[in-house]
């Protein structure tokens, strides 16, 4: 047998074995981080209660500053939501808050249009500690087969929380001026 069709055989055992692998992996996913703020819930939750306060410290924010940016529905809480297309660091996309307990909770649904399309809860949880606060941002959902396959070759909680921690400082900043 030449080489060249142990080499295709080869090829074709592996693209198989990352198919077969990629159906037998769980899609579920969820990545959280989590910082003490300064300040109490009270002057933290407005922050991520109202999207047109997420320019002070939203990560994606500074990824695109020219990105289109589209605000409806409620002006903050329930109901409120932001649209954005921006460049391949944010992609294009939509959140809506969903829930609200007010001052330690806001739950949002995330629809990703682009770069690949996913749907998404994003919760950020506000519990006091004395004098300051404990915030988490926490992101789950569950990936399509395409989204599992790349995920055999990239780690979402290192994709994702990175963002998530600069996110958390630069709310921190914000809250504790």
């Amino acid at each position: 047998m030449p080489i060249w069709e142990i080499a295709v055989i080869a090829v074709v055992v592996l693209i198989a074995a990352v198919l077969i692998l990629a159906v037998t992996k769980s899609g579920a996913f969820e990545v959280q981080r989590a910082t003490t703020i300064g300040a109490a819930p009270e002057k933290i939750f407005p922050l991520i209660n109202d999207f047109q306060n997420w320019s002070g410290w939203s990560p994606y924010e500074k990824k695109d500053p020219g990105m289109t940016r589209t605000f409806s529905g409620a002006a903050s809480g329930k109901g409120a939501v932001y649209e954005w297309d921006g460049n391949a660091h944010v992609g294009k996309g939509r959140i809506e808050i969903t829930e609200v307990a007010v001052p330690s909770q806001v739950t949002i649904k995330l629809d990703m249009i682009k770069p690949m399309e996913g749907h998404n809860v994003v919760n950020f949880t506000l519990e006091p500690r004395g004098s300051a606060t404990r915030v988490t941002w926490a992101m789950r959902g569950v990936c399509a087969y395409p989204a599992k396959i790349l995920g055999l070759f990239f780690n979402m909680d290192k994709m994702v929380g990175g963002d998530f921690e600069i996110g958390l400082a630069n709310l921190k900043a914000l809250a504790e001026r």
